[in-house]
């Protein structure tokens, strides 16, 4: 009987001990990801898209070579330089023989901040949040917070700890699972930073 209630509550508390987050980036190295590495660096433990010296020509994104589904992906970022925009996505993939990715977006920047973006599928908003009333929870000069959640067709944002999105899919083609991706967006001379970036597969 003491066998059997240590299996039960062995196989009660599994879901809880697979449920802690993994971080996907060691803050060393770009094990784990690939892409135009010209375009990015790791610098003070963080990856870095763009830079300050030269205008970025193109749209770039640094991706996981693993994808992913149902999903809670939390990470910090910053955004360095004048019209800086860039973003993560998320249920993501690249298209061939191109610099560009299909998929979702969590953007930042500009008129983006906290926003739900399609790129390069429907290429438009798809919820975003009222953002003079965000404004006031944005660190424009330093470190902010994204969570992003996918469960099923049910897609959830948070920036700073407010939700900004809560967007329920209705197209039954979109596809459920990709890779993630980083992006900093052609422009300016600009810098997306991101770091601390912690998985959790649902």
């Amino acid at each position: 009987m003491k066998l059997f209630s240590l299996y039960i509550l062995l196989v009660g508390l599994t879901p809880l001990l697979a449920a802690k987050p993994v971080s996907i980036f060691d803050g060393k190295t770009f094990d784990g990801w690939e892409g135009p590495l010209d375009s990015f660096r790791i610098e003070d433990g963080a990856i870095v898209g763009g830079n300050l010296k030269t205008r970025i020509p193109q749209n770039q994104f640094l991706s996981t070579k693993k994808h992913y589904g149902d999903f809670e992906l939390r990470l910090k970022f910053k955004l360095l330089g004048e019209g800086t925009n860039a973003g993560v996505q998320f249920r993501t993939e690249r298209i061939p023989n191109h610099h560009e990715v299909i998929g979702y977006q969590a953007d930042m920047g500009g008129r983006y901040w906290g926003a739900l973006y399609d790129e390069s599928r429907r290429r438009a908003i798809l919820q975003g949040p009222d953002l003079e009333a965000l404004k006031q929870y944005i660190n424009f000069d330093g470190w902010n917070t994204y969570v992003i959640r996918c469960e099923g067709r049910h897609v959830q944002l948070w920036l700073n700890g407010h939700k900004t999105v809560d967007w329920n899919e209705p197209v039954d083609e979109i596809p459920m699972e990709g890779i993630i991706a980083l992006q900093i967006h052609s422009g300016p001379p600009s810098e997306a930073w991101y770091r601390d970036i912690l998985i959790e597969e649902l």
